[in-house]
């Protein structure tokens, strides 16, 4: 299941206007505004679906981040159901020839309970697996 997506873009402000009113018939919201102090991890803007962080199901988000010079490429978080996923994919990626961008581990700065494991694929595309306390358990 994808978790959340980062989009870069040029210009923050405008994009993030562009979202809201774009993906509002969806039922997408804001979650706000994430400054970080945290070294390697972008100022960033967030929006995300109607069941995000409801506990009824996975919620899906979406984050603006300002592109950095020579930045191109897709960041795509994909929902694990255990922390152990998390590292059992880590390591497959790895061994199928990605680039460790962030070992399996707490995240603490993106909240409680966040785990996850940072990836670049072959072609230079991130891939986040997480592991979210706060969702709720998939059937089956």
């Amino acid at each position: 299941m994808i978790d959340h997506v980062y989009i870069t873009v040029s210009d923050l402000g405008r994009a993030s206007a562009f979202y809201l009113a774009a993906l509002k018939p969806l039922g997408w919201r804001e979650i706000g505004f994430y400054e970080s102090d945290t070294p390697g991890v972008p100022n960033l803007f967030g929006l995300c679906d109607r069941v995000y962080g409801s506990g009824e199901a996975i919620g899906a988000s979406i984050w603006l981040r300002e592109r950095q010079p020579g930045e191109t490429g897709l960041y795509l978080g994909l929902a694990a159901d255990s922390l152990d996923e998390v590292d059992a994919t880590h390591f497959a990626a790895l061994a199928a020839g990605g680039q460790d961008d962030g070992g399996a581990g707490p995240r603490p700065h993106f909240g409680p309970g966040y785990y996850a494991a940072n990836v670049i694929d072959l072609d230079g595309n991130r891939l986040e697996i997480v592991n979210k306390a706060v969702n709720p358990k998939r059937p089956g």
